[in-house]
């Protein structure tokens, strides 16, 4: 498996993000989702990541450089390759994108029924914390941060 920069507008990857996109507008509401458009992703300030074996697409990952935070945005690996390490792979790929910046600590929103998201934030020691930037305190959304 490889971790390397991505480009949202892959077809692959679009799809993918299409794929969390639609998971997320199933399982919350409107207001309570906070995830990034594809034009969002290609922006200066995002480092935008996937993990693949040989030509396909595992899952991606985003680090927004939030000035003095990096914000995990856009975590989603597909159905086929979980269980693989992908998530992982590119999470530790983001703290270090996120180290050479010279970010002091990360920070993320995630939705409260995504259990398995949790369980891999915690293994890489995100611990939870209370609403950062915009974000306000809603039922559906855990929020997670790690010292860098």
């Amino acid at each position: 498996m490889i971790v390397e920069r991505g480009n949202p507008r892959d077809p692959q990857v679009t799809a993918l993000l299409q794929a969390s996109h639609a998971l997320m507008e199933s399982l919350f509401p409107p207001e309570d989702n906070h995830y990034l458009s594809i034009d969002a992703l290609c922006v200066p300030e995002v480092h935008f990541f996937i993990a693949r074996e040989g030509d396909t697409v595992l899952g991606c990952g985003a680090l927004k450089d939030k000035g003095d935070y990096g914000e995990v945005k856009s975590m989603f690996t597909g159905e086929a390759a979980r269980g693989k390490g992908a998530a992982s792979a590119i999470l530790t790929r983001l703290e270090a994108e996120a180290r050479a910046q010279g970010l002091s600590v990360l920070k993320l929103e995630t939705g409260s029924l995504l259990h398995a998201a949790h369980k891999l934030y915690a293994k890489h020691g995100f611990t939870r914390c209370g609403p950062f930037g915009a974000y306000l305190a809603n039922e559906t959304s855990l929020f997670m941060e790690k010292p860098l």
